[in-house]
């Protein structure tokens, strides 16, 4: 690639980079590509653990299908396996609810930095479940959270006239009115009428609209700088309909009416009753800010419930985000993590591992933990070997496979430490149901205990995804591709028809 060294243990990050000369040899190294991608999607971490029970699996298969077993029938006992051994892991699960071991998933993910998994702990407990935590390249080499309170949305002043706070290059308006305006604001004889009753109230006005420019920009401005009128317009936030749910969703917390073309209202026709109030709004170049909208809290609640309902029942990823989003800007639960570092290389690396950790404490808030270092995928043998007795001739091959592969994880966390995989999981399988092997010290330990802890998601989710891929490359018979005029000079692939 180009740029610098990229310096990761990120499963997904390696498994990118790897393209291989040979397309064929390519078309597997892609698919297993697939398995941490979608792993990354799903849980957000443990990709390097479905990347190796994607090994396992089907290289445990491939040796049993060359011996003559049928590979549909294999298949089948590779599902019929995994689907126990998740409803093993789903009992094993312990929620999580102490802040102690919300920041013990972070740090474990986080390459056993303690410092990531106490602030994301300390992030996750301010803006609760619901709430949004987004991670950012911080400006100095210390890594920090910052709370927003209130509703904050990524559009700042449409011009830096109506800056009141020059030293700090923001517009700050206390006990302000909001005019909520769904489209473009040009024409002051429009707004004239309801400029003259806010200039009798006394109070400043923020208008939040598409865009404010023309006449009506340059009268705001004048009445700012002369003194007349407390002023300060921004554009809206969004496009589209997302544009129009956030102006509801603001003019929801702020008690005041979203004035759009469906109302039929008038911009002339408004009075102060149409507008919504807050106690303290800030504006700077590239954000607004409201805190304490005067809007009902009946009101916010149904607002929430509603959109609550929408995450549920969404199936796109990228809207749930949006949702999510939303959500948590009316419940007030805004956290940034500003990722500190002395090189670029060095902040690539650790905002990485910042996302990664922050993924796997949601992952652990969402459905709770079990041990970590490959221990509980190995305490899910008993229960995969009560399948087996469902399972039908080779389907029982299938059984078996997964049975073996539970192990590949702790094995290869012990051989990565410098000691043979198969002593410690054999020990290992011996002990009580949350003792494993600590690699880092080199001794068995109570995993809950010692904080050596996965979030039940991931290691569900690689487990699945590592068997759908591998399940798939079993039964793929041949491969279709491409070969260009370099190819062709290359040396013939075994087996490949051209």
């Amino acid at each position: 690639s180009f740029g610098g060294p990229t310096v990761t243990k990120d499963g997904v990050t390696v498994s990118k980079e790897v393209d291989l000369e040979d397309p064929f040899e390519n078309m597997g190294a892609k698919l297993v590509n697939e398995v941490a991608s979608k792993t990354s999607d799903l849980a957000g971490d443990g990709t390097t653990t479905a990347t190796v029970l994607a090994r396992a699996i089907f290289r445990e298969g491939t040796r049993n299908v060359a011996a003559g077993s049928n590979p549909m029938a294999v298949r089948r006992g590779i599902e019929k396996a995994v689907a126990a051994a998740v409803d093993c892991l789903m009992q094993m699960a312990k929620k999580v609810v102490r802040p102690e071991e919300i920041a013990q998933v972070g740090a474990i993910s986080a390459n056993n930095d303690h410092s990531i998994g106490d602030l994301l702990a300390e992030a996750l407990q301010r803006v609760g479940k619901d709430g949004v935590i987004t991670v950012e390249e911080g400006k100095t080499t210390e890594t920090t959270v910052r709370f927003v309170d209130g509703m904050q949305f990524d559009k700042g002043f449409v011009s830096p006239y109506f800056v009141n706070k020059p030293a700090e290059m923001v517009c700050q308006l206390d006990d302000a009115l909001i005019l909520i305006h769904e489209k473009k604001i040009s024409n002051l004889r429009d707004l004239l009428p309801l400029l003259e009753k806010v200039a009798q109230s006394g109070k400043p006005l923020l208008i939040i609209a598409e865009d404010v420019d023309g006449d009506a920009l340059t009268a705001l401005v004048v009445n700012k700088l002369r003194g007349v009128l407390s002023i300060c317009a921004s554009k809206a936030p969004g496009f589209g309909d997302r544009r129009k749910a956030m102006l509801g969703d603001i003019a929801m917390l702020t008690g005041g009416t979203l004035i759009s073309e469906d109302l039929g209202i008038k911009l002339e026709s408004l009075d102060l009753s149409h507008l919504g109030r807050a106690k303290k709004i800030t504006v700077d170049k590239s954000e607004t800010t409201i805190v304490q909208g005067a809007g009902k809290q009946s009101d916010v609640h149904a607002r929430v419930l509603q959109l609550r309902t929408q995450i549920e029942g969404t199936e796109s990823e990228y809207d749930r985000e949006k949702l999510q989003e939303r959500l948590a800007k009316l419940t007030g639960g805004v956290a940034i993590v500003s990722v500190g570092a002395g090189t670029e290389a060095e902040m690539k690396q650790k905002k990485a591992r910042v996302e990664d950790a922050l993924h796997a404490t949601r992952a652990a808030v969402e459905e709770g933990i079990v041990p970590g270092g490959g221990v509980a995928l190995l305490r899910c043998r008993e229960a995969v070997e009560k399948a087996r007795s469902q399972a039908k001739g080779d389907e029982k091959i299938g059984v078996d496979i997964v049975l073996h592969s539970l192990e590949a994880p702790i094995r290869q966390i012990a051989e990565n430490g410098g000691i043979d995989g198969a002593v410690v999981a054999d020990e290992v399988a011996g002990k009580d149901i949350n003792i494993g092997y600590d690699a880092n010290k080199g001794e068995y330990v109570d995993m809950l205990k010692a904080g050596i802890i996965d979030p039940v998601k991931v290691v569900r989710v690689a487990l699945t995804n590592a068997a759908s891929i591998a399940g798939l490359m079993l039964t793929t018979q041949a491969l279709v591709t491409n070969l260009d005029k370099e190819d062709a000079k290359k040396h013939r692939v075994e087996g490949s028809v051209r």
